[in-house]
């Protein structure tokens, strides 16, 4: 059985960096077109955790 840590071979997080990278970036976009937004600037605060949780759990690697 496959323990947290260890990295899944299946996954791919630089394509999932890639995807939260790209939906950051048009949430901000959305953010600046129609100022600022609680729900929006809770998505984007969820995004960044997510991405920081994948840079850790692949080492740092994305």
């Amino acid at each position: 059985m496959e323990t947290p840590n260890e990295p899944n071979p299946k996954s791919n997080p630089p394509e999932a960096e890639a995807h939260i990278r790209s939906a950051h970036q048009i949430l901000k976009a959305l953010q600046e077109k129609i100022g600022q937004h609680p729900e929006i600037g809770q998505a984007i605060t969820k995004l960044e955790m997510a991405l920081n949780d994948l840079a850790i759990q692949t080492g740092g690697l994305l």
